[in-house]
C-alpha cells in the first residue's frame, strides 16, 4: 500500500538570481571599502600634522597622503588594484579636507539638494525629482562627525543640548541639521546647493522659468525702485529669483542684506551682509533678524534685502520700505499672492506691537508694490507663476491686480507640464513711476491677447 504523507508540501529554498548575487557582492565590497577608508582615516589623524595641510595644495596633500596610504595598506596586507587605491586615496582626502561621502554629490552640478535620512540613506534632487543614491556613511558617529565639521566652520554647534542648527558651506550652500533625540532614527542633514556661478535673469529665461518679456518687466521694477515681495513654497526658487533680480540694482547704491544663514550672492561691490546669531549655551547672545533690520536702518542703506521674513521683523521691514528705502526686497513662504499678504499681516501681529488689523493692512498696501509668485510644478520645474501689483486699499481689503500669469494647459507624453504665460490686459500703475526714472516698457506687453513665449 501507498503511504500517504500528511505533513503537507515541503518548502524549498528559492535559488538566488545572478543579479541578486552581484548586488550582494557589491554591497560587501562597498562596506569593505567604507570600513577600510574610515580605519585609514583614523590612522592618518595620528600620523600627519593637520596644521600643515592648510599651507599645502590638494595635489601636494594627495601625493603625501598617497604614500602613507600605500604604506599602511602594505602593513595591513590589503590587496587592492591601482584603481581601488586611487579611489581610496580620493575618499580619504575628502574625509580630511572635505565632507567625506558627500563630496562627490557636492561636486555634481546636476544635484540641487542633498537629503541625508540617517547614515545609510541619502537622497538627492536632480532636475526637480528625488532619487536615492548609493552614498553611505559608516555609522551614526561618522555622520555626526561630518555635521560637526560643517557647523564648527561658522562657529556653531549641534549636540543634545542644541539638537538643531542652520549653517552654510563655504560656497554659500544652505545647511540644516537635526540630531537625536529630536531625530528619532538618526541624524538628519539637508543641504541646498548654490550654483558656483550665480544664476542671472538671462539663465532663468534660457531655462524657461521666466519669459523674456516678463524678465524685462522684473528688471524695470527693480531698476525703478519698486518694493518687491517674492512668494512661494519650499524649494520653489524664491532666493534664486531674488538673486537674479538684484543684478538690476545700480552699482552706486548701498545694499544691506539680512539673513538667518547668508546665502544671497549679490554681484555689486557696495554690499554689506548681516547674519543672525543663535543663543549660546546659557541662552544668551541671540541676535534676531528684527535686531539686524533695526541696526541696518542706522547704516545708511539705499536698499534693504531680507532673505526671508518669518516673524516680527516683517513689521520693521515694512517700516523701512515706508520711510525712504524704496526698492527693498524680501521673500515669504506662501502658496498665492493673497496668502503672502495674509502671512505678512500675521507676522506684524508677532512683532508684539498692538496694531489694528486695518492699520496693518494699510502698512502692507503702502509698503509693497509688486508681488511675484513662484512655484515648483508637478514635473519638478520651477517657474514664475504670477506677477501682481498692489494698488491700495478698498475698505478693509488690500486691492491687488494680476499683470501676468502662467496658465497650465496639460501634460506631455513624458509628464512635463505644458502651459503658457499671458498678460491679463491690466496696465500696471507702476508704469508711471518707471517712466519718471527713464524706464519705458512697450505698451503691447500688457495687451489682453498677448501670449508670452
Amino acid at each position: 500500500m501507498w503511504k500517504i504523507d500528511k505533513s503537507g508540501p515541503v518548502e524549498t529554498e528559492r535559488a538566488e538570481t545572478p543579479e541578486e548575487v552581484n548586488d550582494q557582492r557589491r554591497e560587501r565590497d562597498e562596506q569593505r571599502h567604507i570600513d577600510l577608508k574610515v580605519a585609514l582615516h583614523q590612522k592618518l589623524l595620528d600620523l600627519i600634522n593637520l596644521s600643515a595641510l592648510d599651507s599645502m595644495s590638494r595635489a601636494q596633500v594627495e601625493a603625501e597622503i598617497g604614500e602613507i596610504v600605500y604604506e599602511q595598506l602594505a602593513l595591513q596586507k590589503h590587496a587592492l588594484n591601482q584603481e581601488e587605491r586611487r579611489r581610496l586615496v580620493g575618499d580619504i582626502l575628502d574625509e580630511l579636507l572635505g565632507l567625506g561621502p558627500l563630496e562627490p554629490l557636492l561636486k555634481d552640478a546636476t544635484v540641487n539638494d542633498i537629503l541625508v535620512n540617517g547614515y545609510n540613506l541619502v537622497f538627492v534632487e536632480r532636475h526637480g525629482r528625488l532619487v536615492e543614491t548609493p552614498v553611505r556613511f559608516k555609522d551614526e558617529k561618522h555622520l555626526l562627525r561630518i555635521i560637526q565639521k560643517i557647523v564648527s566652520a561658522i562657529g556653531r554647534r549641534v549636540d543634545e543640548s542644541a539638537p538643531y542648527v542652520d549653517a552654510r558651506l563655504a560656497d554659500g550652500s544652505r545647511v540644516h541639521a537635526i540630531v537625536p533625540p529630536l531625530a528619532v532614527d538618526g541624524s538628519l542633514l539637508s543641504i541646498r546647493k548654490f550654483a558656483r556661478v550665480p544664476i542671472d535673469m538671462a539663465k532663468l529665461v534660457a531655462l524657461g522659468s521666466v519669459p523674456e518679456a516678463v524678465a524685462d518687466v522684473l528688471q524695470a521694477v527693480v531698476g525703478g525702485r519698486r518694493n518687491v515681495l517674492i512668494s512661494g513654497g519650499t524649494g520653489s526658487g524664491k532666493t534664486t529669483l531674488l538673486n537674479a533680480m538684484s543684478a538690476s540694482i545700480a552699482a552706486d547704491e548701498r545694499i544691506l542684506t539680512i539673513e538667518d544663514s547668508a546665502e544671497l550672492q549679490l554681484q555689486q561691490r557696495h554690499v554689506a551682509r548681516l547674519e543672525t546669531r543663535p543663543a549660546n549655551l546659557e541662552g544668551r547672545g541671540e541676535v534676531t533678524q528684527r535686531d539686524l533690520v533695526k541696526n541696518a536702518l542706522r547704516m545708511r542703506p539705499d536698499r534693504i534685502i531680507v532673505g526671508e521674513v518669518r516673524a516680527g521683523e516683517a513689521f520693521d521691514m515694512l517700516q523701512a520700505m515706508n520711510t525712504g528705502h524704496d526698492g527693498s526686497m524680501t521673500t515669504v513662504h506662501a502658496n498665492t499672492p493673497r496668502d503672502a499678504l495674509a502671512r505678512l499681516e500675521q507676522m506684524i501681529g508677532m512683532s508684539g506691537i498692538d496694531i489694528a488689523p486695518r492699520s496693518a493692512r494699510a502698512q502692507i498696501a503702502s509698503a509693497i508694490n509688486v508681488v511675484v509668485q513662484v512655484g515648483r510644478l508637478a514635473d519638478g520645474r520651477r517657474r514664475l507663476l504670477s506677477l501682481s501689483e498692489i494698488t491700495g486699499m478698498e475698505g478693509e481689503v488690500i486691492t491687488m491686480q494680476e499683470i501676468f500669469r502662467f496658465r497650465m494647459t496639460g501634460r506631455d507624453e513624458y509628464g512635463g507640464v505644458l502651459g503658457r504665460f499671458e498678460a491679463t490686459g491690466i496696465r500696471p500703475h507702476f508704469l508711471g513711476e518707471l517712466a519718471d526714472r527713464g524706464l519705458h516698457l512697450p505698451p503691447e506687453l500688457f495687451r489682453p491677447d498677448m501670449v508670452i513665449h
